[in-house]
Formats: C-alpha cells, sequence, structure tokens
C-alpha cells in the first residue's frame, strides 16, 4: 500500500451505535470539536440514541432493524465521502479531541494505514480487557475506501477480526497508540450483570468463531 500522504480533507468521524442513548451524546460532542463531519449509525435501537445523537450534531443514519456492528458500520460509511475516517465506539468515556489526532494523524501523514486505539489508565476492568484482546479495539483511523473493502464487513455482527484478516492480506501498515484516560462503560453496568454478561458472551462466541465460520462458508 502507498506510503504517500492522503489529501488535507478533515476526517469524518463514524459511530455504530446500538441503545447508547445515555453516552453517544457526549461522543459526538467530543468528536465535533475536533471535525465537523459525525455520523452515527444507530443500529435498530429501541432507546433515544438517535435523537440525542442528531441533537448533539451527528447525521444520523437511522437503521429500521438490528443489523450487527459491521452492518451499521457500513452503513454510516456509506453516509460520508471523507477519505479518512476514525471509528469509535458509543460508549466511551474520557475522549478528547486529542485522542482522535492521535488516531489520525498517522494515517493523515501516510505513515500508517490503520491506527488502533488501545486505553491506557481509563479503568482497570477496560485497560485489562483492550490489553488482552487490543485486535478487536473499536477505536481505530483508516483511510474510508480501504475499509469498504473489507470482505463481508457489512455482513459481521462483530468486524474486528475480518478487518483484522484484510489487514493481513492487504499488507497494510498498522500500529496500536495508547488513548490515555479513555475507557467504555462495561456491559454488565449497562444492561445489568446479567444482562451484560449475556450479551458480552454472545459477542466473544461470534468474534471467536470467525474462522471456522468463513471455513465453513468456503473461504480461507
Amino acid at each position: 500500500m502507498s506510503g504517500m500522504s492522503v489529501s488535507a480533507s478533515s476526517p469524518a468521524v463514524v459511530i455504530a451505535a446500538f441503545n447508547e442513548e445515555d453516552t453517544v451524546a457526549e461522543v459526538v460532542r467530543v468528536a465535533r470539536t475536533f471535525t465537523s463531519e459525525v455520523v452515527v449509525a444507530s443500529d435498530g435501537s429501541v432507546d433515544d440514541t438517535a435523537r440525542v445523537a442528531r441533537e448533539a450534531g451527528a447525521v444520523v443514519v437511522d437503521l429500521p432493524q438490528n443489523v450487527g456492528k459491521g452492518g451499521a458500520l457500513h452503513a454510516a460509511l456509506l453516509a460520508t465521502r471523507a477519505e479518512v475516517v476514525v471509528l469509535l465506539d458509543a460508549d466511551l468515556t474520557g475522549l478528547s479531541a486529542e485522542h482522535l489526532r492521535t488516531l489520525s494523524d498517522p494515517v493523515l501523514r501516510g505513515e500508517l494505514d490503520m491506527s488502533i486505539g488501545v486505553f491506557e489508565g481509563g479503568g482497570f476492568v477496560t485497560d485489562w480487557g483492550n490489553k488482552l484482546t487490543p485486535h478487536l479495539s473499536g477505536q481505530r483511523a483508516c483511510r474510508r475506501e480501504w475499509l469498504l473493502a473489507v470482505p463481508d464487513l457489512a455482513a459481521e455482527r462483530w468486524p474486528e477480526p475480518a478487518i483484522t484478516r484484510h489487514l493481513k492480506a492487504t499488507g497494510a501498515r498498522w500500529a496500536y497508540v495508547e488513548l490515555p484516560n479513555v475507557a467504555q462503560v462495561v456491559k454488565e453496568k449497562k444492561r445489568g450483570f446479567w444482562g451484560g454478561a449475556k450479551a458480552r458472551t454472545k459477542m466473544y462466541v461470534s468474534l471467536l468463531t470467525y474462522r471456522a465460520r468463513r471455513r465453513k462458508n468456503g473461504g480461507a
């Protein structure tokens, strides 16, 4: 892939969100201090995610049904023409514009094809989980066209393994970058202990069976 810097046009921030009315507005507000273009794909949310994101200044793609993070991300990517996109989860805390510059600057300068954010100092639970599986981080920056070329992006409920595979297949240059004092609201806090644990288990089952599902469907 090219080592040339990309155009000076501002990156867009894209956020896939499912029932994140309590946190998405603040993430959007911070993102708006970094760039004027923030796109939120509300993934069949049944709460006020779409409304509060729109009121915070985001362009909202309001999906009628829950299609999974990959499908929501794909929909958000189609709603922008920015050359570089910054991907954020909707449940972040401690986020600042400086964190977004940390993610995007290496891509804009042509030093990396993708940067992947890793939490540092945001809290024991999210730090530990993020560092244990940094390749599953939702905080990234890359070229929009590259991301749209990830095979089956829209079909993956959790697209991070597909993105990782595409990084390897395309020989992309990537690196982890630290995001100091950023954390996520854990699922157990958002949905209650048992609801959160069930959602977390379903997520990891989907993530860990990615290769097996690809082989079953005839992929490498």
